[in-house]
């Protein structure tokens, strides 16, 4: 019995690990484009555009204060469309993906007092 254990726990230790990578690089690949759009579209950045930076800081924000098991059963639907299923390792990796994506993309943005005078 305990051989039979050992042997789940590094099933489920691997799968995590599976999880953790391809959804960060996931989350990676999508929060530096949309990181560096919301830094470039800023009052006094490379091409100040309110009506782009607004909606999209707004969409961030939102993504990042929802709590994660709203966001899990909310995204039921696209995970079956993606994946193929609601359950197992690759379903859980498309709600970690848009769960850390805005949290990267926050990072861009640069919030000293030399870049965002008071």
């Amino acid at each position: 019995m305990p051989g039979s254990l050992l042997e789940l726990f590094w099933i489920a230790l691997k799968e995590t690990a599976v999880m953790i990578g391809v959804s960060s690089g996931l989350a990676l690949l999508i929060g530096l484009p949309i990181g560096l759009l919301l830094v470039a579209t800023t009052p006094g950045g490379l091409l100040p555009a309110r009506w782009l930076n607004w909606p999209l800081g707004g969409l961030v924000n939102a993504i990042r204060s929802t709590p994660f098991i709203i966001l899990l059963v909310a995204l039921i639907p696209l995970t079956r469309l993606i994946a193929g299923t609601s359950i197992g390792l690759w379903a859980a990796v498309v709600p970690l993906t848009i769960a850390a994506a805005p949290f990267f993309a926050r990072l861009a943005e640069c919030r000293c007092a030399t870049c965002n005078p008071a």
